[in-house]
């Protein structure tokens, strides 16, 4: 299958929800209007539902609670706001995905999210941006399960779907992987093109006439999470380390260890995903 072919099913692209679509053009605009902004998201009560459950989640690091949207709003700033778009519109788009144990994908999601946030303070990049692009970067991967039925569950087998080599698997079988259908899918439902950019070159920061620092934030962040996954030693964690990409950044493996949340993601904090 093509990568155009893929992208063009509707069965394993979902159609962005009418409201979150006004909300993302809303969102992308040079000055929002917050008012028209909490007027939508309190015209759909599952996206409201879903926005206030993350505002008060640990990830996003508030004091305090918030009853309402409007709160949220004042509270979190722009960028907050749009990482919380961008979960509840994905989380509520893909329910169910056969071959992937959503508890698990969202919870490594979840800390790409927090590394790329930390990754980006250290570098002086967007935090908020860096977060939500981390939460959404592996999206492409619950599009492919959905759209390429045995193609891509034959691979499973072999290299499951968070392994680390899992993206080089992908464009050895398929001629991309799944950091482009993610790209192809923001895209589709208007994200910003930093973080279409950022997810289009993940894989290969330098492959981008023009270089992408999200793109090796999220390469870093990427490769550590996946590395807890596969529960890597040392050793293997030395010799798996993207040093060039991490010298653009101005951080060697010490220094990206370092960036190591606090606290992983737990599946209380990734249940609100699902």
């Amino acid at each position: 299958m093509q990568l155009s072919e893929l992208l063009a099913m509707p069965a394993a692209l979902p159609s962005i929800p009418k409201v979150v679509a006004l909300l993302m053009s809303e969102l992308n605009r040079d000055e929002p209007d917050l008012r028209t902004v909490n007027q939508l998201v309190n015209t759909d009560p599952g996206l409201a539902t879903r926005v206030l459950q993350l505002a008060n989640s640990a990830h996003f690091q508030l004091a305090g609670r918030i009853s309402s949207v409007s709160e949220a709003l004042a509270i979190m700033g722009l960028n907050h706001v749009r990482s919380l778009v961008s979960a509840a519109a994905l989380s509520g788009a893909f329910k169910a995905v056969p071959g992937i144990v959503m508890a698990q994908f969202w919870r490594y999601s979840l800390d790409v999210a927090k590394i790329s946030r930390a990754l980006a303070g250290n570098v002086r990049e967007n935090q908020g941006t860096a977060f939500t692009a981390g939460l959404i970067h592996a999206s492409g991967e619950l599009v492919m399960h959905l759209g390429m039925g045995e193609e891509i569950r034959a691979l499973d087998r072999t290299v499951p779907p968070l392994d680390p080599k899992r993206a080089r698997a992908e464009q050895r079988s398929f001629g991309f992987a799944w950091g482009q259908v993610g790209a192809g899918l923001c895209r589709s439902w208007s994200f910003p093109q930093q973080i279409v950019d950022a997810l289009q070159y993940q894989h290969a920061p330098f492959d981008n006439d023009a270089y992408e620092p999200l793109a090796g934030i999220l390469h870093l962040a990427t490769w550590r999470a996946r590395a807890r996954e596969a529960q890597l030693n040392d050793r293997e964690l030395a010799t798996s380390f993207p040093d060039v990409v991490g010298l653009t950044l101005g951080m060697d493996i010490d220094a990206v260890l370092q960036q190591d949340p606090i606290d992983w993601s737990s599946g209380s904090e990734a249940a609100m995903f699902a």
